[in-house]
């Protein structure tokens, strides 16, 4: 039985949406024992849902119609890629249970070059799971021969006030 955390269940629900959405960003947070073991196990299922669907892509070639200046229609064919079945449900399931967290301005860029980088990607969390994470945890799998055990916890000891017991929840 999951623990409740000491919170009611749409407070609680949030408060691990939160949680596993920041340690997926940022790749470590610093929670008490008990929130970081229940962010760990929702954690590592949402990986596991991106590693499996991550290769599934197909190709699809669409006819391009452009006019150029003086009015002359031309037309190409040009070759896109799509998410498959198998990877859009998984997309579309990692969309509905993680916060959609947004690409931040670096101090000393621009705001064109700021744009620039950020122009196609409208879900940088969902991207960064089956771009970053997919790949490197699913070459961990083969090497090892092992699924699962994404993440490691490390105890820091106990928080002043009210004694709880403190750590760092970090992605291997």
């Amino acid at each position: 039985m999951p623990k409740k955390l000491g919170k009611r269940t749409d407070q609680r629900l949030a408060l691990l949406k939160n949680q596993v959405s920041e340690l997926l960003w940022y790749g470590e947070i610093k929670t008490t024992v008990d929130r970081a073991k229940a962010v760990r196990s929702l954690a590592e299922k949402y990986i596991t849902i991106a590693m499996r669907a991550y290769k599934d892509d197909v190709k699809v070639t669409k006819t391009v119609t452009t006019t150029n200046a003086k009015g002359v229609k031309s037309q190409s064919e040009v070759e896109f890629t799509n998410d498959g079945p198998k990877k859009l449900a998984a997309r579309r399931r990692l969309m509905a249970e993680l916060v959609d967290l947004q690409e931040v301005k670096d101090e000393k860029e621009s705001k064109a070059a700021f744009r620039a980088r950020i122009k196609d990607t409208k879900h940088p969390l969902i991207e960064k799971m089956f771009k970053e994470y997919a790949p490197k945890y699913d070459a961990r799998k083969e090497q090892l021969g092992q699924g699962g055990g994404y993440t490691k916890i490390l105890k820091t000891g106990t928080r002043r006030g009210d004694a709880a017991e403190t750590c760092i929840l970090k992605l291997i």
